[in-house]
């Protein structure tokens, strides 16, 4: 993994978390949570968030 992966994987983790503690807390819909998913797989490509988010 080089260091531009390495870097979009922990910023898409780290983005992601966030998302999930909001969705958790009622802040935003699954509806949205999924849209910010797609969002953030786009912008950083992660490559194994992009393999966990498939599931």
């Amino acid at each position: 993994m080089s260091k531009e992966e390495f870097r979009n994987e922990a910023m898409y983790q780290t983005t992601m978390h966030i998302v999930r503690k909001m969705l958790a807390d009622g802040i935003i819909s699954e509806e949205e949570y999924h849209q910010i998913n797609a969002v953030f797989l786009k912008k950083y490509n992660p490559v194994l968030g992009g393999l966990f988010a498939r599931i």
